[in-house]
Protein backbone atom coordinates (compact mmCIF):
# COMPACT_ATOMS: atom_id res chain seq x y z
CA UNK A 1 0.00 0.00 0.00
CA UNK A 2 1.64 3.24 -1.06
CA UNK A 3 2.00 6.19 1.30
CA UNK A 4 -0.30 8.43 -0.76
CA UNK A 5 -3.28 6.10 -0.41
CA UNK A 6 -2.56 5.54 3.30
CA UNK A 7 -2.42 9.29 3.94
CA UNK A 8 -5.64 9.90 1.99
CA UNK A 9 -7.57 7.35 4.01
CA UNK A 10 -6.09 8.45 7.34
CA UNK A 11 -7.02 12.07 6.67
CA UNK A 12 -10.56 11.12 5.69
CA UNK A 13 -11.05 9.03 8.83
CA UNK A 14 -9.88 11.88 11.06
CA UNK A 15 -12.46 14.13 9.38
CA UNK A 16 -15.23 11.74 10.31
CA UNK A 17 -15.61 9.44 7.29
CA UNK A 18 -16.65 6.09 6.90
CA UNK A 19 -13.56 7.12 8.73
CA UNK A 20 -8.70 -14.92 17.22
CA UNK A 21 -9.58 -16.74 14.02
CA UNK A 22 -11.22 -14.88 11.19
CA UNK A 23 -13.85 -16.66 9.12
CA UNK A 24 -14.84 -15.78 5.56
CA UNK A 25 -18.52 -15.73 4.62
CA UNK A 26 -20.45 -15.24 1.41
CA UNK A 27 -22.64 -12.14 1.15
CA UNK A 28 -25.69 -11.88 -1.10
CA UNK A 29 -26.08 -8.98 -3.50
CA UNK A 30 -27.65 -5.87 -1.90
CA UNK A 31 -31.44 -5.59 -2.07
CA UNK A 32 -32.90 -3.31 -4.70
CA UNK A 33 -36.22 -2.42 -3.05
CA UNK A 34 -37.11 1.24 -3.41
CA UNK A 35 -39.65 1.74 -0.63
CA UNK A 36 -38.31 3.68 2.34
CA UNK A 37 -38.96 2.25 5.79
CA UNK A 38 -40.77 4.43 8.28
CA UNK A 39 -42.53 6.42 5.52
CA UNK A 40 -45.59 5.79 3.33
CA UNK A 41 -44.68 3.74 0.26
CA UNK A 42 -46.67 6.02 -2.01
CA UNK A 43 -44.27 8.89 -1.33
CA UNK A 44 -41.34 6.97 -2.74
CA UNK A 45 -42.55 5.34 -5.93
CA UNK A 46 -40.74 2.83 -8.13
CA UNK A 47 -37.16 3.27 -9.17
CA UNK A 48 -36.57 3.72 -12.89
CA UNK A 49 -34.56 0.88 -14.47
CA UNK A 50 -30.94 1.66 -15.16
CA UNK A 51 -28.39 0.06 -17.43
CA UNK A 52 -26.01 -2.30 -15.62
CA UNK A 53 -22.62 -0.85 -14.86
CA UNK A 54 -19.35 -2.39 -13.79
CA UNK A 55 -19.07 -2.60 -9.99
CA UNK A 56 -16.75 -0.12 -8.32
CA UNK A 57 -14.97 -3.00 -6.57
CA UNK A 58 -15.31 -6.35 -8.33
CA UNK A 59 -12.87 -8.52 -6.37
CA UNK A 60 -13.66 -10.43 -3.16
CA UNK A 61 -12.39 -8.98 0.13
CA UNK A 62 -8.68 -9.59 0.74
CA UNK A 63 -8.84 -11.98 3.70
CA UNK A 64 -5.06 -12.03 4.15
CA UNK A 65 -4.85 -8.24 4.39
CA UNK A 66 -7.85 -8.08 6.74
CA UNK A 67 -6.38 -10.70 9.06
CA UNK A 68 -3.08 -8.81 9.04
CA UNK A 69 -4.88 -5.60 10.00
CA UNK A 70 -6.16 -7.32 13.15
CA UNK A 71 -2.80 -8.79 14.16
CA UNK A 72 -1.61 -7.58 17.54
CA UNK A 73 -5.07 -6.68 18.83
CA UNK A 74 -5.57 -7.89 22.39
CA UNK A 75 -5.05 -7.26 26.09
CA UNK A 76 -1.43 -6.29 25.51
CA UNK A 77 -2.08 -4.47 22.26
CA UNK A 78 -0.71 -0.96 21.99
CA UNK A 79 -3.58 0.46 19.94
CA UNK A 80 -6.63 -1.74 20.55
CA UNK A 81 -7.88 -4.42 22.93
CA UNK A 82 -10.55 -5.79 20.57
CA UNK A 83 -11.79 -5.38 17.02
CA UNK A 84 -14.88 -6.51 15.09
CA UNK A 85 -15.07 -6.31 11.28
CA UNK A 86 -17.74 -7.05 8.67
CA UNK A 87 -16.96 -6.59 4.98
CA UNK A 88 -19.69 -7.22 2.42
CA UNK A 89 -20.79 -6.54 -1.11
CA UNK A 90 -21.83 -8.28 -4.31
CA UNK A 91 -18.48 -10.07 -4.66
CA UNK A 92 -18.54 -11.70 -1.24
CA UNK A 93 -18.09 -10.99 2.44
CA UNK A 94 -15.64 -11.43 5.28
CA UNK A 95 -16.07 -11.31 9.03
CA UNK A 96 -13.46 -11.25 11.73
CA UNK A 97 -13.07 -10.69 15.45
CA UNK A 98 -9.86 -10.29 17.42
CA UNK A 99 -8.73 -9.46 20.93
CA UNK A 100 -10.47 -9.72 24.28
CA UNK A 101 -13.80 -8.70 25.72
CA UNK A 102 -12.21 -8.00 29.11
CA UNK A 103 -8.50 -7.48 29.80
CA UNK A 104 -8.88 -8.82 33.36
CA UNK A 105 -10.23 -12.22 32.35
CA UNK A 106 -8.77 -12.51 28.86
CA UNK A 107 -12.17 -13.65 27.57
CA UNK A 108 -12.29 -13.65 23.75
CA UNK A 109 -13.89 -10.70 22.01
CA UNK A 110 -17.60 -11.11 21.25
CA UNK A 111 -18.23 -10.93 17.50
CA UNK A 112 -21.85 -9.89 18.13
CA UNK A 113 -20.95 -7.57 21.00
CA UNK A 114 -22.54 -4.13 21.32
CA UNK A 115 -20.50 -0.94 21.35
CA UNK A 116 -20.78 2.82 21.51
CA UNK A 117 -20.88 3.98 17.89
CA UNK A 118 -20.34 7.68 18.58
CA UNK A 119 -20.93 10.02 15.65
CA UNK A 120 -22.38 7.25 13.48
CA UNK A 121 -25.50 8.48 15.31
CA UNK A 122 -25.48 11.49 12.97
CA UNK A 123 -26.32 9.28 9.98
CA UNK A 124 -29.45 8.05 11.75
CA UNK A 125 -30.40 11.60 12.74
CA UNK A 126 -29.91 12.88 9.19
CA UNK A 127 -31.99 10.00 7.81
CA UNK A 128 -34.96 10.91 10.03
CA UNK A 129 -34.75 14.59 9.05
CA UNK A 130 -34.67 13.63 5.36
CA UNK A 131 -37.68 11.35 5.85
CA UNK A 132 -39.56 14.29 7.36
CA UNK A 133 -38.52 16.40 4.37
CA UNK A 134 -39.82 13.71 2.00
CA UNK A 135 -43.14 13.77 3.87
CA UNK A 136 -43.39 17.54 3.46
CA UNK A 137 -43.09 18.16 7.21
CA UNK A 138 -39.67 19.85 7.06
CA UNK A 139 -38.39 22.28 4.43
CA UNK A 140 -34.61 21.90 4.14
CA UNK A 141 -34.28 25.45 2.83
CA UNK A 142 -36.32 26.96 5.65
CA UNK A 143 -34.58 28.72 8.54
CA UNK A 144 -34.31 26.54 11.63
CA UNK A 145 -35.92 29.42 13.53
CA UNK A 146 -39.22 28.58 11.81
CA UNK A 147 -39.38 25.27 13.69
CA UNK A 148 -37.62 26.30 16.90
CA UNK A 149 -38.43 30.00 17.41
CA UNK A 150 -37.96 29.85 21.17
CA UNK A 151 -34.48 28.36 20.86
CA UNK A 152 -33.07 31.15 18.69
CA UNK A 153 -32.83 34.45 20.58
CA UNK A 154 -33.13 37.74 18.71
CA UNK A 155 -29.52 38.47 19.62
CA UNK A 156 -28.43 35.59 17.37
CA UNK A 157 -28.52 37.42 14.05
CA UNK A 158 -27.64 34.52 11.73
CA UNK A 159 -30.46 32.47 10.23
CA UNK A 160 -29.13 29.02 9.26
CA UNK A 161 -31.34 26.59 7.36
CA UNK A 162 -32.11 22.97 8.16
CA UNK A 163 -29.85 21.89 5.28
CA UNK A 164 -26.98 23.91 6.73
CA UNK A 165 -27.33 22.06 10.03
CA UNK A 166 -27.26 18.75 8.16
CA UNK A 167 -24.03 19.54 6.28
CA UNK A 168 -22.31 21.50 9.07
CA UNK A 169 -22.36 24.88 7.31
CA UNK A 170 -24.64 26.61 9.87
CA UNK A 171 -21.99 28.79 11.49
CA UNK A 172 -23.26 27.91 14.99
CA UNK A 173 -20.44 27.68 17.52
CA UNK A 174 -19.76 24.66 19.73
CA UNK A 175 -21.31 24.49 23.17
CA UNK A 176 -19.02 24.58 26.21
CA UNK A 177 -17.97 21.29 27.81
CA UNK A 178 -15.69 20.03 30.60
CA UNK A 179 -12.55 20.33 28.44
CA UNK A 180 -10.71 18.37 25.78
CA UNK A 181 -8.38 16.32 27.99
CA UNK A 182 -9.30 12.78 28.92
CA UNK A 183 -8.94 13.44 32.64
CA UNK A 184 -11.26 16.44 32.46
CA UNK A 185 -13.90 14.38 30.68
CA UNK A 186 -13.35 11.42 33.01
CA UNK A 187 -14.17 13.61 36.02
CA UNK A 188 -17.48 14.56 34.40
CA UNK A 189 -18.36 11.16 32.92
CA UNK A 190 -21.59 10.86 34.92
CA UNK A 191 -22.85 14.38 34.21
CA UNK A 192 -26.33 14.60 32.67
CA UNK A 193 -26.54 17.21 29.92
CA UNK A 194 -29.69 18.92 28.65
CA UNK A 195 -29.58 19.48 24.86
CA UNK A 196 -31.61 22.68 25.10
CA UNK A 197 -29.11 24.11 27.55
CA UNK A 198 -26.32 23.21 25.13
CA UNK A 199 -28.12 25.02 22.31
CA UNK A 200 -28.67 28.11 24.47
CA UNK A 201 -25.01 28.12 25.47
CA UNK A 202 -23.85 27.85 21.85
CA UNK A 203 -26.18 30.48 20.43
CA UNK A 204 -25.27 32.97 23.18
CA UNK A 205 -21.76 33.11 21.69
CA UNK A 206 -22.94 34.48 18.36
CA UNK A 207 -22.13 33.02 14.96
CA UNK A 208 -18.73 31.66 13.97
CA UNK A 209 -19.23 32.54 10.29
CA UNK A 210 -22.13 33.42 8.03
CA UNK A 211 -24.32 30.38 7.29
CA UNK A 212 -23.29 28.60 4.11
CA UNK A 213 -19.83 30.20 3.88
CA UNK A 214 -17.76 27.34 5.35
CA UNK A 215 -18.05 23.87 6.85
CA UNK A 216 -17.20 23.14 10.49
CA UNK A 217 -17.89 19.68 11.86
CA UNK A 218 -19.54 20.25 15.25
CA UNK A 219 -21.93 18.18 17.35
CA UNK A 220 -24.11 21.19 18.07
CA UNK A 221 -25.62 21.04 14.56
CA UNK A 222 -27.05 17.61 15.26
CA UNK A 223 -28.11 18.51 18.79
CA UNK A 224 -30.31 21.19 17.22
CA UNK A 225 -31.61 18.64 14.69
CA UNK A 226 -32.52 16.27 17.53
CA UNK A 227 -34.66 18.98 19.13
CA UNK A 228 -36.15 19.83 15.73
CA UNK A 229 -37.17 16.18 15.24
CA UNK A 230 -38.92 16.23 18.61
CA UNK A 231 -40.75 19.46 17.81
CA UNK A 232 -41.97 18.28 14.38
CA UNK A 233 -42.93 14.72 15.36
CA UNK A 234 -44.27 15.38 18.85
CA UNK A 235 -42.31 12.38 20.15
CA UNK A 236 -38.87 11.95 21.66
CA UNK A 237 -35.85 11.80 19.38
CA UNK A 238 -35.17 8.24 20.47
CA UNK A 239 -38.74 7.16 19.73
CA UNK A 240 -38.63 8.72 16.27
CA UNK A 241 -35.47 6.82 15.31
CA UNK A 242 -36.85 3.60 16.75
CA UNK A 243 -40.20 3.91 14.96
CA UNK A 244 -38.75 4.99 11.63
CA UNK A 245 -35.54 2.96 11.39
CA UNK A 246 -34.71 0.51 14.17
CA UNK A 247 -37.97 -1.46 14.32
CA UNK A 248 -38.71 -1.53 10.55
CA UNK A 249 -35.20 -2.84 9.84
CA UNK A 250 -35.15 -5.22 12.81
CA UNK A 251 -32.07 -3.63 14.39
CA UNK A 252 -32.49 -5.37 17.72
CA UNK A 253 -28.94 -4.70 18.89
CA UNK A 254 -29.18 -0.95 18.39
CA UNK A 255 -30.40 1.40 21.09
CA UNK A 256 -30.03 4.78 22.74
CA UNK A 257 -28.91 4.88 26.38
CA UNK A 258 -31.06 7.88 27.25
CA UNK A 259 -30.03 10.68 29.55
CA UNK A 260 -29.44 8.58 32.67
CA UNK A 261 -28.25 5.18 31.41
CA UNK A 262 -24.49 4.81 31.81
CA UNK A 263 -23.98 1.12 30.97
CA UNK A 264 -24.02 -0.70 27.65
CA UNK A 265 -27.00 -3.02 27.94
CA UNK A 266 -26.37 -6.54 26.65
CA UNK A 267 -23.16 -8.41 25.75
CA UNK A 268 -20.27 -6.10 24.87
CA UNK A 269 -16.52 -5.81 24.72
CA UNK A 270 -15.18 -3.46 27.37
CA UNK A 271 -13.61 -0.22 26.21
CA UNK A 272 -10.34 1.07 27.66
CA UNK A 273 -8.33 4.29 27.64
CA UNK A 274 -4.55 4.09 27.96
CA UNK A 275 -3.54 6.49 30.75
CA UNK A 276 0.19 7.13 31.32
CA UNK A 277 1.66 6.55 34.78
CA UNK A 278 4.53 8.55 36.29
CA UNK A 279 6.90 5.58 35.88
CA UNK A 280 6.40 5.51 32.10
CA UNK A 281 4.05 2.53 32.05
CA UNK A 282 0.37 2.84 31.24
CA UNK A 283 -2.91 1.96 32.88
CA UNK A 284 -5.76 0.58 30.79
CA UNK A 285 -8.68 2.30 32.47
CA UNK A 286 -12.11 0.76 31.83
CA UNK A 287 -14.27 3.47 30.25
CA UNK A 288 -17.25 1.30 29.31
CA UNK A 289 -19.53 2.97 31.87
CA UNK A 290 -20.17 6.57 30.81
CA UNK A 291 -23.06 8.98 30.43
CA UNK A 292 -23.34 10.05 26.77
CA UNK A 293 -26.12 12.61 27.11
CA UNK A 294 -23.73 15.38 26.07
CA UNK A 295 -23.61 13.74 22.60
CA UNK A 296 -27.31 12.72 22.32
CA UNK A 297 -28.55 13.03 18.68
CA UNK A 298 -24.96 13.69 17.60
CA UNK A 299 -23.29 10.64 19.10
CA UNK A 300 -24.82 8.41 21.77
CA UNK A 301 -26.10 5.41 19.79
CA UNK A 302 -25.15 1.84 20.77
CA UNK A 303 -25.11 -0.81 18.05
CA UNK A 304 -23.54 -3.95 16.57
CA UNK A 305 -21.61 -4.55 13.36
CA UNK A 306 -24.44 -6.70 11.98
CA UNK A 307 -27.00 -3.96 12.62
CA UNK A 308 -24.85 -1.24 11.09
CA UNK A 309 -24.20 -3.39 8.03
CA UNK A 310 -27.95 -3.90 7.56
CA UNK A 311 -28.55 -0.17 8.07
CA UNK A 312 -25.85 0.75 5.53
CA UNK A 313 -27.26 -1.53 2.83
CA UNK A 314 -30.83 -0.34 3.44
CA UNK A 315 -29.78 3.31 3.43
CA UNK A 316 -27.76 3.16 0.22
CA UNK A 317 -30.53 1.11 -1.43
CA UNK A 318 -33.11 3.86 -0.86
CA UNK A 319 -35.09 1.82 1.65
CA UNK A 320 -34.75 4.33 4.50
CA UNK A 321 -34.65 7.71 2.77
CA UNK A 322 -36.47 8.01 -0.58
CA UNK A 323 -33.93 8.28 -3.39
CA UNK A 324 -34.74 11.89 -4.29
CA UNK A 325 -33.91 12.99 -0.75
CA UNK A 326 -31.06 10.51 -0.40
CA UNK A 327 -28.99 12.71 -2.73
CA UNK A 328 -28.46 15.07 0.21
CA UNK A 329 -26.32 12.37 1.81
CA UNK A 330 -24.12 12.19 -1.28
CA UNK A 331 -23.82 15.94 -1.88
CA UNK A 332 -20.80 17.84 -0.56
CA UNK A 333 -21.33 21.62 -0.33
CA UNK A 334 -18.97 23.74 -2.46
CA UNK A 335 -17.23 25.43 0.48
CA UNK A 336 -13.97 25.08 2.37
CA UNK A 337 -13.44 23.51 5.77
CA UNK A 338 -13.38 26.27 8.41
CA UNK A 339 -10.46 24.72 10.32
CA UNK A 340 -8.20 23.31 7.61
CA UNK A 341 -9.04 25.56 4.66
CA UNK A 342 -9.29 22.46 2.45
CA UNK A 343 -12.32 21.54 0.36
CA UNK A 344 -15.29 20.29 2.35
CA UNK A 345 -15.93 16.53 2.45
CA UNK A 346 -18.95 16.25 4.75
CA UNK A 347 -22.51 15.74 3.54
CA UNK A 348 -25.84 15.39 5.34
CA UNK A 349 -24.91 12.70 7.84
CA UNK A 350 -21.96 11.21 5.98
CA UNK A 351 -18.65 12.05 4.31
CA UNK A 352 -16.78 11.26 1.12
CA UNK A 353 -13.40 9.64 0.53
CA UNK A 354 -11.88 9.73 -2.93
CA UNK A 355 -8.82 7.51 -3.16
CA UNK A 356 -5.93 8.26 -5.52
CA UNK A 357 -7.10 5.44 -7.81
CA UNK A 358 -10.48 7.19 -8.16
CA UNK A 359 -12.44 4.84 -5.88
CA UNK A 360 -15.10 6.81 -4.04
CA UNK A 361 -16.55 5.67 -0.72
CA UNK A 362 -19.13 7.22 1.57
CA UNK A 363 -19.82 6.70 5.23
CA UNK A 364 -19.33 7.84 8.81
CA UNK A 365 -16.95 7.23 11.67
CA UNK A 366 -17.49 7.76 15.36
CA UNK A 367 -15.39 7.81 18.49
CA UNK A 368 -16.28 7.49 22.15
CA UNK A 369 -13.68 6.75 24.81
CA UNK A 370 -12.81 3.08 24.38
CA UNK A 371 -14.59 2.70 21.02
CA UNK A 372 -13.78 3.68 17.44
CA UNK A 373 -16.48 2.83 14.89
CA UNK A 374 -16.84 3.12 11.14
CA UNK A 375 -19.50 2.26 8.58
CA UNK A 376 -19.44 2.94 4.86
CA UNK A 377 -19.67 1.65 1.32
CA UNK A 378 -19.17 2.40 -2.32
CA UNK A 379 -22.34 3.96 -3.66
CA UNK A 380 -23.19 0.87 -5.71
CA UNK A 381 -22.74 -1.34 -2.62
CA UNK A 382 -20.13 -3.44 -4.38
CA UNK A 383 -18.17 -3.10 -1.12
CA UNK A 384 -19.47 -2.37 2.38
CA UNK A 385 -17.56 -2.11 5.64
CA UNK A 386 -18.45 -1.86 9.31
CA UNK A 387 -15.91 -2.04 12.10
CA UNK A 388 -15.70 -1.50 15.83
CA UNK A 389 -12.21 -1.12 17.24
CA UNK A 390 -11.74 -0.89 20.99
CA UNK A 391 -9.15 1.83 20.66
CA UNK A 392 -6.96 2.69 23.64
CA UNK A 393 -7.03 6.37 22.56
CA UNK A 394 -10.30 6.70 20.67
CA UNK A 395 -10.51 10.49 21.00
CA UNK A 396 -6.87 11.12 20.16
CA UNK A 397 -5.80 13.35 17.25
CA UNK A 398 -4.49 10.51 15.07
CA UNK A 399 -6.29 7.76 13.21
CA UNK A 400 -6.26 4.45 15.07
CA UNK A 401 -3.75 2.22 13.20
CA UNK A 402 -5.99 -0.85 13.42
CA UNK A 403 -8.99 1.02 11.98
CA UNK A 404 -6.80 2.49 9.26
CA UNK A 405 -5.46 -0.95 8.33
CA UNK A 406 -8.99 -2.37 8.16
CA UNK A 407 -10.24 0.42 5.88
CA UNK A 408 -7.23 0.09 3.56
CA UNK A 409 -7.68 -3.66 3.33
CA UNK A 410 -11.40 -3.35 2.66
CA UNK A 411 -11.50 -0.57 0.06
CA UNK A 412 -8.33 -1.00 -1.99
CA UNK A 413 -7.83 -3.74 -4.53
Amino acid sequence: MNATIRTAIATALVLGVAGGPAVAHSAPPPPSASTAVGAPAARTGPTAPTAPTAPTIATPPDAVALRAALAGVGAGGKDATAALVRVGGASGGWRGAAGVADVRTGRAALEQGRFRAGSVTKTFTAAVVLQLAAEGRVDLDAPVRRYLPAAFPEAFKADPTVRQLLNHTSGIRAADGPGDSFEAQWEHRFDVTDPREQIANALAKGQEFDPGEAQHYLNINYTVLGVLIEKVTGTSYESSVAQRILRPLGLGGTSFPGRTQTRIQGPHNHGYQAVPRPDGTRELRDVSVWNSSDRWAAGDIISTTADLERFTVALFSGRIVPRARLEEMFTVPAVDDFVTGKKAVLTAGMSRIVLPDGTEAWGKTGGRHGYTTGMGATRDLSRTLVYSVNSTDAKGPDTNPVALGVVMAAFTE
